[in-house]
């Protein structure tokens, strides 16, 4: 099968790029064609003041795109374009050149952008679906988007326009959300329920399952408000001989260290940023892994990492978090954004060993059934030859 496959990278590089180069090398293994056209948010920077000023409408609709896609498609005759991330710089003008030259769109989603100007879902320290369930101005009133108005503006006037158009109704013909808390988030918003497929993000490489003997728990993730770290650390007020590593880097990192210092949590160590093998052998001794977030997340690849080395999760009882982590199975579920509940769950945890083992027996099953890349091949191929006939 030849495949477009589109993505606009930030200018941080985050879990939409790794997912997105995943699945590309994923289906180049598998002998199949994939021309990858990207755009990068670094560009901007060489942009001139007025060049920049016209990003403001260029969001919502990109000549530039919309031609270099248009030849891309009639030189390479692909039989699919696969959308990861259009946002800023390909925009929604890339659909319509797709429908122009016959080519089906699958647009896969990695955020709430389509719901949302920020694309997720979270304000001043919460869940927020003002521009979903009410009107858009909302996001531009609270400068959502980089903090700026402006910047909202513009990806409102995206969002507004292109729902006046119905671009996501009549030029998507098919969506890939990764849990089905996502699927039903947009079903609610009013995309047709038969053409939104659950396909989760998965593991190019199995790690292998993690030591017989755990030592400690363990958080990874970015150090930032919507992880939930603050109820992470209240909770280990109460929990004085529980050892706790956090895995990674963020803003809150400075705040972190003071907090931990002042109230001598002296069985809390701050790792920062790991990955790779030195990631994966943090993970097999780990206890188990605990997700605090207090926003929806879009999937939470650290569940799966820690299913694949057959560690439990303890989350919150939020988004996707409640779709990956099944209670009393692979882990527990905890009420967001409270300490004392979560401190209870760890005690529990803790307190029954057999269980603690059996739920990380079931994580690992989980991933091997789920999360495999031989499992995700075999479901996006599901899905292709249903939008393409092929």
């Amino acid at each position: 099968m030849r495949i477009l496959m589109l993505h606009n990278y930030y200018q941080h590089w985050g879990g939409e790029d790794a997912s997105t180069e995943q699945e590309l090398r994923l289906l180049r293994r598998h002998g199949h064609e994939v021309l990858f056209y990207s755009r990068h948010n670094n560009e901007i920077k060489s942009f001139s003041l007025f060049r920049k000023a016209l990003l403001f409408f260029e969001a919502s609709w990109s000549l530039k795109s919309y031609n270099e896609i248009k030849k891309l498609i009639r030189d390479f005759q692909p039989d699919v374009a696969h959308f990861h991330n259009f946002f800023p710089l390909i925009s929604p003008s890339a659909y319509y050149a797709c429908a122009e030259m016959g080519i089906p769109v699958i647009q896969t989603l990695h955020d709430y952008r389509l719901l949302c100007p920020t694309g997720w879902l979270f304000r001043d320290g919460r869940v927020c679906e003002d521009c979903f369930s009410n009107s858009l101005w909302h996001g531009i009133k609270f400068g959502c988007y980089h903090n700026s108005r402006t910047q909202t503006a513009a990806v409102a006037l995206m969002l507004k326009t292109h729902r006046i158009l119905r671009t996501w109704y009549d030029k998507v013909d098919a969506f890939i959300a990764l849990t089905d808390f996502s699927r039903r988030k947009f079903i609610e918003f009013g995309i047709p329920e038969f053409k939104i497929y659950v396909h989760p993000n998965f593991l190019e490489s199995d790690p292998g399952i993690g030591e017989p003997t755990r030592e400690y728990v363990i958080f990874v993730g970015r150090l930032s408000p919507e992880k939930g770290l603050e109820t992470l650390l209240k909770a280990w007020h109460s929990l004085p001989d529980v050892p706790l590593k956090i895995i990674g880097d963020g803003p809150m990192r400075n705040w972190i260290m003071e907090y931990v210092k002042q109230n001598s949590l002296k069985n809390i160590e701050l790792i920062g940023f790991v990955k790779g093998d030195s990631l994966w052998r943090y993970l097999k001794k780990a206890l188990f892994l605990i997700m605090p977030s207090v926003w929806y997340e879009t999937f939470g690849r650290t569940i799966i990492e820690a299913y694949a080395t057959g560690t439990p999760v303890i989350a919150s009882r939020l988004g996707a978090m409640a779709d990956l982590v099944e209670d009393k199975r692979t882990g527990l579920l905890f009420t967001p954004g409270e300490p004392n509940d979560l401190a209870a769950k760890i005690r529990y945890a803790l307190e029954h060993p057999d269980d603690l083992m059996r739920w990380g027996q079931e994580a690992r099953y989980t991933f091997e059934r789920k999360y495999s890349s031989d499992i995700a091949y075999k479901s996006l191929m599901k899905i292709y030859t249903k939008v393409t006939g092929k």
